[in-house]
């Protein structure tokens, strides 16, 4: 199973969102707290170019946030986006 990592806060219901559809389909999620470790969401800015929260790599790519992510799974690649890596 692909490496995924996601950019979120505590308060955000996008980031439960993408979540639960990532646990759903059975990966561990490397959660960066950008509310707890603003030095982060500065990281988080400068790798992305975007300032909203989820921002989900898996592997090594970005996916962008929960809207790409529900898209991804919706056109049926998000399985083997997670199963590539």
């Amino acid at each position: 199973m692909a490496k995924v990592m996601m950019y979120a806060t505590g308060m955000c219901p996008f980031c439960q969102m993408a979540e639960r559809l990532l646990r759903s389909k059975g990966a561990a999620i490397d959660k960066v707290r950008v509310d707890l470790e603003p030095e982060r969401r500065v990281e988080m800015m400068e790798k992305t170019g975007r300032r909203t929260v989820p921002q989900i790599y898996i592997g090594e790519r970005h996916v962008g946030g929960y809207d790409e992510l529900a898209a991804l799974e919706r056109a049926g690649g998000l399985d083997d986006l997670l199963r590539a890596e």
